[in-house]
């Protein structure tokens, strides 16, 4: 089942111009990253690196909107840095983008080649529907630190996606939890694009029919879909 998707007013008076689209997919085939999603990684990196020109990411209009963004929910962006940002500046470090698995290398490549936030969630664990809130600070979230599962807390009016078990992504989509990521197991999944003005909807529109293209070259048989939500 389809989870249904929301956007709290207080987080959309933070971001006005905030836009996200979703990408489902239905009988997909995850496995280790291979020759397929490496290539996919080590195209969006040249792409990025012809986008910026020779600029650093936080200096595109997009990026430095996720950084106003962020601010003004009390994060500081210049250490936690949107998901899109974060990835940008590995793809042009030296080692460039980690590779993960199938599905996680393409929606990474995504994200890089558009500058745009993409995350992935297996639906299989979503429980109820999802929300985009303004924490209140008691909520859990699932993360994992020194090789050990453990459970934190979001900062008191930081933006989080949550079902109704907890917290999905922290800092809009800074980090993601554990318990809904996409492993070589995954089958079904939810991919949420996630846009601010300055960057055209059509844009956005773009990166998730590219994103559509690849699951289906990665899982011939597998039911994609790309719809926007109510916003």
């Amino acid at each position: 089942m389809t989870p249904t998707l929301t956007v709290a007013r207080e987080v959309r008076a933070l971001a006005p111009g905030f836009t996200h689209l979703v990408v489902e997919a239905r009988g997909l085939v995850n496995g280790p990253g291979d020759a397929r999603s490496s290539a996919l990684l080590d195209d969006a990196a040249r792409r990025l690196a012809d986008r910026l020109g020779g600029r650093r990411p936080h200096e595109d209009p997009h990026i430095a909107a996720w950084r106003e963004a962020y601010a003004a929910f009390g994060a500081k962006p210049s250490r936690t840095r949107n998901s899109a940002e974060a990835l940008a500046r590995r793809a042009l470090a030296d080692g460039g983008l980690p590779r993960i698995n199938l599905l996680v290398d393409l929606y990474n490549a995504i994200s890089v080649a558009h500058l745009v936030p993409v995350g992935g969630e297996d639906t299989d664990y979503i429980q109820g529907g999802m929300e985009l809130v303004r924490a209140r600070g008691v909520e859990k979230f699932e993360t994992v630190a020194g090789g050990e599962t453990v459970i934190e807390h979001p900062e008191p009016g930081e933006a989080v996606w949550q079902d109704a078990t907890g917290v999905t992504c922290r800092r809009w989509n800074w980090r993601q939890g554990v318990r809904t990521r996409l492993t070589e197991e995954s089958a079904n999944a939810l991919f949420l694009l996630e846009r601010l003005s300055p960057m055209p909807l059509d844009t956005l529109r773009a990166a998730a029919e590219e994103l559509a293209g690849g699951l289906r070259m990665l899982s011939p048989g597998a039911e994609v879909t790309v719809y926007e939500p109510a916003q």
